[in-house]
Formats: C-alpha cells, sequence, structure tokens
C-alpha cells in the first residue's frame, strides 16, 4: 500500500520518515506523554514509532505526520491504530509542545478520519482519552464524537469517543 499524503488548508499529511523520530522520541520521554502511557525509554519510543509505520503494511491505514504549510515546521502526528492492543481501529492525534490551541490536531485528525471513511470505507472509528485530558476531549467533540459507554477501551478508565461515516 501507498502511504497516502494528505492537504488541508494549514496543513500536509505525511508519510513517516526516520529523521522524524527524534522529536517523536523526545515527546514520549516527556511529561507530555502521560496521557499515552508514558513516559518512554528510547526502546519503547522506537517500538511505537515502528507501529505507526507497519500498519501501513499491516493494515492499509497508520500515522502521518502534521507539517505546517506556512513553514514547513513538524508539529505532531495524527494516526489510526489497530492490532493486538487496540479493540478497535481508533483514531489519535499528538502536538509537539508550544503548537496547541492553533486547531492543528482537530484539522488534521478531521482530514485523516475523512480519508479512513471514504478510501478504507470505515463506519465507525473511536478515540480513546484518559479523562484528566481535557484538550483531547474537546479535539474528540470537535471531530464529532460522541461518548459510548459500551465501547471496549484500551486502558482500564479511558473514554471512548466514537466516530460514525456519514450515509
Amino acid at each position: 500500500m501507498t502511504v497516502p499524503t494528505l492537504e488541508t488548508e494549514r496543513l500536509v499529511l505525511r508519510p513517516m520518515r526516520i529523521d522524524d523520530f527524534p522529536a517523536y522520541a523526545a515527546l514520549m520521554a516527556s511529561p507530555r506523554s502521560l496521557f499515552m502511557g508514558g513516559p518512554y525509554d528510547q526502546r519503547g519510543a522506537w517500538g511505537m514509532f515502528c507501529h505507526d509505520v507497519a500498519l501501513w503494511a499491516l493494515y492499509g491505514h497508520g500515522a502521518l505526520m502534521i507539517d505546517r504549510k506556512s513553514d514547513g515546521t513538524c508539529i505532531g502526528q495524527v494516526g489510526i491504530n489497530h492490532g493486538p492492543l487496540y479493540p478497535e481501529k481508533e483514531l489519535g492525534w499528538l502536538l509537539y509542545d508550544g503548537f496547541e490551541g492553533h486547531g492543528y490536531a482537530t484539522e488534521a485528525a478531521m482530514a485523516l478520519k475523512d480519508w479512513a471513511f471514504e478510501f478504507l470505507e470505515l463506519r465507525t472509528l473511536v478515540s480513546y482519552v484518559d479523562p484528566a485530558n481535557e484538550p483531547s476531549k474537546s479535539v474528540a467533540t470537535r471531530l464529532g464524537g460522541k461518548r459510548d459507554v459500551d465501547a471496549p477501551v484500551q486502558d482500564e478508565g479511558d473514554l471512548a469517543y466514537r466516530y460514525t461515516a456519514r450515509n
């Protein structure tokens, strides 16, 4: 499968590259990764990074890095997770420090969600959110997610937000 490049008004969502790993590993080693099960050492971050790349070959979807069009800066990642650690296909996002509060996560996740519904013909996606992660709860709501209290979750205590394909 060819990994797509998606564009929005302000962003380019592109395939991951090895030179993305240092910034990714730094985020995963920081307290900012607490809502993603971190902090992680380099070995753990590498495993997650490789998982995001491998998903494309295994499932036809995975993670894309988020570049800001105005200056080409990589500001984070958006992806569709799956595999034995995820009960359902999960739409997730992360932003590097200093890029929150501009709508980038919502813009990137909306583009990938729409792509998944159109090109993968998915009927539903979920986002797993730690109850204390207010910014991600807001993003999930802006994306049209509705709390699904019956959905199986990735980690005990997570909230599941469900998105459905438009008919």
